[in-house]
């Protein structure tokens, strides 16, 4: 990694209008996942090994792999494999995922794409109405229109032919065997089914699922086998992700087809997992790595992150600092919204929108004293549903994955024991804005749509990894995870008080927070201000010389587990 880092500092250091009422006519998009109740922090130390995933079943899963000796990649197949039977509304195989992975033998980082494809009949009106107007969001994603060719699968396969180290079925074991005897519901799973009852009504292998012979939600405890997915893992482990692209993929492109969707056995067949460059930059004396585009979460991190460095934040989370990182926050988002897409279709200006002069740039229009009215993206040269994974294994590769099948239950079509994703709805509804200009993250055939996942490995002074950070959260991913990585360099925060910190962020004019304490200094600074429970989803673990911290956070179900 030492390389690689000096690679990307030296590439950093030599390399000296869109306004958010346009965003307006954009489709509303709901919050991914519902808040539920907050648990307690989940915070473990070790030397040896850690995982921190969101929900116990699939941290145990991925331990149990780590102490047979296995490396953070059958855990990560492992843990993921779990997730998607007991946590099916976030992720699964009907979804798919970024990696951000550290080879610590080869000093190397990896980061790999396995998002979802748009089918080739897929256009840039498929979700215009023909007055001209944008589906409502309801209509368009609980149907087979809104599912991409999932990627989960491949990525997972990519993971193990490249750099797993355990026989293949090893990690399929603990998901075939609880699917096969039953897990209990837990009670993030029965408030989501709850709220979501009325949708899942209508696929019918989702209605058998969720809902009992009444139709009514199945409540928290509930013992919930699923054969079927049992079946497709055995199918999986055997015969590999070319049984899921072909035989498969035969099934799903008929489900969708049958519910108004456009995509073809073909689309299933053709799809591939690309393995890209990391996008990495300095923050303080630290170099912070993430996922590039198609994902738009790390470039707007590293963008709003390069804003920041000209400011003193160390007295921690005050007014001044809340309201200079949300306008940091800000022209970041604005920049998102303009340039990032699907890099092998729109000619991408990512390098320049966190080169130094350009951060500096756009730094100088933060006013210490007031919030921006409005901002709008720079001039310059030609980013639901989710969960992360955190680990660290004995030979100390670190893996940080996020996953996701984008919102609750994705499209609510449910097969093979899996739910099919929701993902086409990340496309911009519109392909043109108000001036008659191509939107960059419009729809078009083979095209991934824009992220906004942001798995992080910070690395400190000599190379050394620091902390790894994700989240699910949807777009607002990207403000929890930059809270994290400033609350660790610029805070001294432990990593347990910081994940269970209240939220702020902002990702236009409105800032957004979770408590209300801070609201009135805001509003003095002139931001808008809107204050509520913010469903993140976050791992999380930091390196305190030897010894490792994994965190979970409170808001959802997860567990941390290390030796």
């Amino acid at each position: 990694m030492n390389s690689l880092l000096k690679h990307s500092f030296l590439n950093i250091l030599t390399m000296t209008t869109l306004s958010f009422s346009a965003l307006a006519q954009e489709v509303v998009r709901p919050e991914p996942e519902i808040s539920t109740p907050v648990t307690s922090v989940s915070s473990v130390q070790g030397k040896d090994f850690m995982v921190v995933t969101a929900n116990g079943h699939a941290t145990k899963a991925a331990a149990d792999i780590l102490a047979q000796g296995g490396n953070a990649a059958d855990a990560a197949i492992a843990a993921q494999l779990v997730l998607g039977l007991v946590e099916p509304q976030s992720s699964g195989l009907g979804g798919g995922a970024f990696v951000v992975y550290y080879d610590a033998k080869n000093d190397e980082i990896i980061t790999l794409d396995g998002r979802e494809v748009a089918p080739q009949e897929a256009h840039p009106s498929m979700f215009m109405h023909p007055t001209g107007e944008p589906f409502d969001f309801e209509e368009a994603v609980n149907s087979g229109l809104s599912v991409g060719v999932p990627g989960t699968p491949a990525l997972l396969s990519h993971l193990y032919k490249n750099y797993g180290s355990l026989k293949k079925g090893e990690a399929f074991e603990a998901a075939i065997e609880l699917a096969e005897q039953g897990f209990e519901i837990s009670p993030r799973l029965a408030a989501m089914i709850e709220h979501d009852a009325y949708y899942l009504l209508l696929d019918e292998n989702a209605k058998q699922y969720f809902l009992d012979e009444r139709g009514k939600p199945l409540p928290a405890g509930h013992v919930l086998k699923n054969p079927d997915y049992a079946k497709t893992l055995k199918n999986f482990r055997s015969l590999g992700d070319k049984w899921f692209y072909e035989m498969a993929g035969k099934d799903i492109a008929r489900v969708v087809s049958a519910n108004a969707g456009i995509m073809t056995a073909a689309d299933m067949a053709d799809y591939e997992v690309i393995e890209r460059k990391p996008v990495c930059g300095p923050y303080r004396i630290y170099v912070v790595c993430s996922m590039d585009e198609p994902s738009s979460g790390g470039l707007t991190l590293l963008s709003a992150l390069g804003m920041l460095e000209r400011f003193d934040l160390s007295a921690g989370p005050t007014a001044r600092n809340i309201h200079l990182i949300t306008e940091a926050s800000r022209l970041a988002f604005a920049d998102r919204n303009q340039y990032m897409a699907d890099p092998d279709f729109v000619a991408s200006p990512s390098r320049n929108l966190i080169a130094p002069d350009y951060l500096a740039q756009r730094s100088a229009l933060i006013n210490e004293l007031k919030a921006q009215t409005t901002v709008s993206a720079g001039q310059i040269d030609n980013e639901n549903g989710t969960s992360h994974i955190s680990i660290v294994d004995s030979m100390g590769n670190v893996l940080a994955m996020t996953t996701t099948i984008e919102g609750a239950f994705g499209s609510k079509l449910m097969t093979h024991g899996f739910l099919l994703n929701n993902e086409m709805t990340d496309f911009s509804f519109r392909p043109r804005d108000e001036n008659g200009n191509d939107i960059a993250n419009a729809v078009a055939p083979g095209k991934r749509p824009r992220s906004s996942m942001a798995p992080v490995i910070v690395f400190d002074a000599e190379g050394k990894p620091f902390l790894t950070v994700g989240s699910a959260g949807g777009s607002r991913i990207i403000g929890f995870v930059m809270q994290a990585i400033i609350s660790a360099i610029d805070w001294d925060m432990p990593l347990e008080q910081s994940i269970a910190a209240p939220h702020f962020l902002a990702r236009s004019d409105t800032v957004e927070l979770e408590s209300s304490e801070l609201m009135q200094p805001l509003k003095n600074y002139g931001h808008p201000v809107k204050v509520g429970k913010m469903s993140s989803g976050m791992t999380a673990i930091q390196w305190d010389g030897e010894v490792m911290q994994g965190v979970a956070d409170p808001r959802r179900e997860g567990v941390a587990a290390g030796r």
